[in-house]
C-alpha cells in the first residue's frame, strides 16, 4: 500500500517531514493504493517502467521544471527545444522504440513541456493517409530529425469546417506538380505548432483542383525552411503569431503559399491520388481524409487533455487538508477545509469525473484499436461510429477538463492564482483543447447528425431496421415513462440511474427531431430546420454523451469483483459522478415527469450522503494518479503537504528578489524627490 514520497528541496529541514495534516489523510487506508495505481497505468509492469523512466528523467541535471514559473515565452520555447534534444540523445542512448511507452512516460514526467509535438502528429497522419511508399520515404526522415515536421490545418477565416479551407492545391499535368497557394489573407495557415520558428516541412490540408474540378480537401508535404540554413525556401512567408494564453513551449505560427510547387507524389494517397494526366481516384469514402484527425483526437486524450484535471485535482484536494478555515463547532481549532461541505460539493465531482473520464478514455482507445486497421485496409463499416465515438469522447473530455481544473483553480481561493500553485497553467493548457482538433460545439452537432440520423433509423420496423452502432443501441430499446426509485437508496443502483440518462438522451434526441420536422412541415427546408434545432441538437448531443460517461464508469467499475476495495471506492464515485449530473440538468430529467419533485430530493439526498463517505478516500484517490513532484511543479500539491513553506521557499527565487529593481532609479526615486524640488 505504499507510495513513494516524492521532494523538491532536500536541503530544506522542512522538506525532510510531512505535514501531520496530510499524513493523518493516509492512515489506515480503506483500499490498496499501489493497486489502484497498477489498474490506471494498466499493469504493475507499466507502473514500474514508468516509474523507472521517470527517474532516469529526474536524476539527470540538465532537466528542470521549477524555474519555469518565472520563464519569458521565448524561455519556455528554448527549454522545450532543449528538453527534446536530450530526450532524443537519452532515448538513442537507452534504445528507446520510437512507438514504446518511454516516450510517453518522458512527456508525462516533464509536464509536456517537450518540444517538437506535432512531429507525432504528422507521423499519424502520414501513417493514416499516406501510402506504404509514402511512409517508407518520410517516416525515417522523421525519426531520425533529417526534417521537423508541423501539421498545417487551420486557416485564419477557417478552422473546423474543413470543406472551407481556402488552401487550394492545383495539379499542373505538364510538370505532374501540385501548386500550392493561398488565394486570400484568410487562406493564411494560422496556429499550427512548431510552425512559427522551428518546422522544416509542413503537411498543408489544401483543397485539391485537378481536371477543372474541385475534389475536396487533401493532404500535402511541402518543404517550408532550408535544411542549409533554415531560412524560408521561395514562395514561403512564414512566422510566429505572437503570445498566447498558455501553453508558451510551443511557437504556434502562421504560413502563406505563394504558388508552391510539389511533386505529385506529396499528395497523400492511401485513401485518393492522381494520375499524372490528371485523372482523380477515389480509393476510400469522402470521410477517410478526416482519419488522421481521428487518430489524433484519440490519442490525446489519455495523455494530453486528462492529466490537466487529474492535476489539478491532486493539487486542490491535498491543498484543501493542508488549509484551515472557520470552526465547525465554537469550541474546536479551525476546521481543514475539505471537511466543508460546500469544498466537497466543490472538488469531489471533479475526482469523480477525472476517473470517469479516464474510463471513457480507455474505452474509446481500445475501440480505436479494434477499428483502426480495418479502417486502413479500407472497410469502412466501423468508421461512422469510430468518428461518433472520438468526436464525442474530444468534445466532453475536453469541456469537462476545463470546467474541473478551473473549479479546481478557484477552490483554492487567493493561493490558486498564483503561477506557483501550478493551477494557472493547467488550467491555461486544458482551455485551448477545446478549440484545437475541433471546436466544441462543432464536434457536438457533428454528433448529433450521427443521433439523429440513428434515431430516424430506430424507429422503423425491426424488420427494415439496420443494426444499430451499439453506442446508441438504447435508441431502439423500451422506454420506461417514470422513474421507479422509491427511496434514496435506489439512486445508488448504477442500472437505475444508466436508464435514466438513456431516458433524457432519448427524449432529448427524439425532440430535436420532431423540431426539426415540424419547421419542414410549416416549409423550411432541411438546412434551415437543422440550423433552427442546433441548440436543442446540442443539448441532445451532450445528453447522450454524459450518458455514454455513466455506463463507460459503471461497466468499468463491474469489471473489478476481483477488487472489492477498490470496486467500493470507485462505485462511489461512479454514484456521484451519475447523480451530479442529474442535480445539474434536473430540469431535463423533471421536464416530462421522469423524476417527481419527491425523486429529486432523494437524488440530493443520496449524493449528499456520498460526499461524506469520499471524504475519507480523497487524498488516497489522489495519491493513486502517482504523479511525482516534480511532474505536478506545485507548491500547494507536494507530497509532503508543505504549503506554505514550500511557496515562500520558491517566491525568494523569483528574479524580482534576486536581481536590482531598474524601476527604482528611472521612476520611483525620482517621484519619491519630486516633492523637495517645490520647497
Amino acid at each position: 500500500m505504499s507510495s513513494p514520497v516524492h521532494r523538491v528541496s532536500l536541503g530544506d529541514t522542512w522538506s525532510l517531514r510531512m505535514n501531520p495534516d496530510i499524513e493523518s489523510e493516509r492512515r489506515a487506508p480503506s483500499f490498496d493504493v499501489e493497486r489502484l495505481t497498477n489498474i490506471l497505468d494498466r499493469g504493475a509492469q507499466n507502473t514500474a517502467l514508468r516509474r523507472k523512466v521517470e527517474s532516469i528523467i529526474y536524476s539527470d541535471p540538465v532537466f528542470n521544471l521549477q524555474s519555469s514559473h518565472f520563464m519569458t515565452h521565448s524561455e519556455h520555447y528554448e527549454a522545450a527545444l532543449h528538453n527534446r534534444f536530450h530526450v532524443q540523445k537519452l532515448a538513442q542512448h537507452l534504445g528507446w522504440q520510437e512507438d514504446g511507452s518511454e516516450f510517453n512516460y518522458v512527456n508525462r514526467a516533464l509536464s509536456g513541456a517537450v518540444g517538437l509535438g506535432l512531429q507525432s502528429i504528422f507521423i499519424n497522419t502520414l501513417k493514416s493517409l499516406g501510402s506504404e511508399e509514402q511512409i517508407a520515404k518520410w517516416g525515417p526522415l522523421c525519426k531520425t530529425f533529417q526534417i521537423i515536421t508541423t501539421y498545417a490545418q487551420t486557416e485564419l477565416g477557417h478552422g473546423t469546417y474543413l470543406r472551407g479551407l481556402e488552401t487550394e492545391a492545383t495539379y499542373d499535368p505538364a510538370t505532374q506538380e501540385f501548386v500550392i497557394h493561398s488565394p486570400t489573407m484568410t487562406a493564411t495557415k494560422w496556429w499550427p505548432g512548431d510552425l512559427g520558428r522551428t518546422a522544416t516541412h509542413a503537411l498543408v490540408l489544401a483543397q485539391l483542383i485537378c481536371s477543372g474540378a474541385r475534389q475536396g480537401m487533401h493532404g500535402f508535404i511541402v518543404p517550408i525552411r532550408s535544411l542549409q540554413d533554415h531560412s524560408p525556401l521561395p514562395g514561403i512567408t512564414t512566422g510566429d503569431i505572437g503570445p498566447k494564453m498558455g501553453i508558451n513551449h510551443v511557437d504556434n505560427g502562421f504560413l502563406q503559399l505563394h504558388h508552391v510547387r510539389v511533386p505529385r507524389e506529396n499528395m497523400l494517397s492511401r485513401f485518393a491520388e492522381v494520375l499524372p494526366d490528371g485523372t482523380y481516384i477515389r480509393h476510400g469514402t469522402t470521410q477517410s481524409n478526416y482519419l488522421g484527425m481521428l487518430v489524433t483526437r484519440v490519442k490525446l486524450l489519455l495523455d494530453g487533455i486528462l492529466p490537466n484535471l487529474q492535476k489539478a485535482c491532486v493539487i486542490s484536494l491535498r491543498y484543501s487538508v493542508i488549509r484551515r478555515q472557520s470552526r465547525l463547532r465554537p469550541s474546536d481549532p479551525e476546521a481543514k477545509i475539505l471537511d466543508h461541505q460546500t469544498q466537497q460539493q466543490k472538488l469531489f465531482p471533479q475526482l469523480a469525473m477525472s476517473y470517469a473520464l479516464y474510463f471513457l478514455a480507455i474505452s474509446l482507445t481500445e475501440f480505436f484499436q479494434q477499428s483502426y486497421d480495418t479502417v486502413l485496409n479500407k472497410d469502412f463499416t466501423l468508421l461512422p461510429e469510430l468518428h461518433a465515438l472520438s468526436t464525442a469522447g474530444k468534445a466532453t473530455i475536453s469541456d469537462f477538463c476545463t470546467q474541473g481544473a478551473e473549479q479546481c483553480r478557484r477552490a483554492c481561493g487567493g493561493h490558486g492564482y498564483s503561477k506557483m500553485s501550478g493551477l494557472p497553467t493547467l488550467v491555461t493548457q486544458v482551455t485551448a483543447s477545446c478549440t484545437y482538433e475541433g471546436e466544441n460545439t462543432v464536434l457536438y452537432l457533428q454528433v448529433a447528425r450521427f443521433l439523429a440520423k440513428n434515431y430516424l433509423q430506430a424507429q422503423l420496423s425491426p424488420t427494415k431496421r439496420k443494426p444499430l452502432p451499439q453506442s446508441v443501441a438504447y435508441l431502439a430499446m423500451p422506454d420506461q415513462s417514470r422513474c421507479p426509485a422509491q427511496m434514496a437508496a435506489d439512486f445508488l443502483l448504477p442500472e437505475l440511474y444508466v436508464t435514466a440518462w438513456a431516458h433524457v438522451a432519448t427524449r432529448l434526441i427524439k425532440d430535436a427531431a420532431q423540431r426539426m420536422q415540424t419547421l419542414i412541415q410549416s416549409g423550411a427546408d432541411q438546412q434551415e430546420a437543422w440550423n433552427q434545432t442546433t441548440i436543442i441538437q446540442v443539448q441532445a448531443a451532450k445528453a447522450h454523451c454524459y450518458y455514454i460517461i455513466v455506463k463507460t464508469f459503471k461497466e468499468a467499475v463491474e469489471k473489478l469483483d476481483r477488487e472489492p476495495a477498490i470496486q467500493k471506492v470507485l462505485k462511489r464515485l461512479c454514484d456521484l459522478c451519475a447523480l451530479h449530473g442529474i442535480l445539474t440538468n434536473s430540469g431535463d430529467f423533471l421536464h416530462d415527469g421522469y423524476l417527481s419533485g419527491a425523486q429529486a430530493d432523494m437524488v440530493r439526498a443520496a449524493y449528499l450522503d456520498l460526499l461524506r463517505l469520499i471524504r475519507k478516500d480523497a487524498i488516497l484517490l489522489t495519491d493513486a494518479f502517482d504523479f511525482t513532484d516534480r511532474c505536478l511543479n506545485s507548491a500547494l500539491g507536494c507530497y509532503d503537504g508543505n504549503v506554505y513553506e514550500r511557496l515562500f521557499h520558491w517566491a525568494q527565487t523569483s528574479p524580482a528578489n534576486t536581481q536590482k529593481n531598474p524601476a527604482y532609479e528611472k521612476y520611483i526615486r525620482p517621484l519619491l524627490q519630486s516633492w523637495r524640488a517645490k520647497l
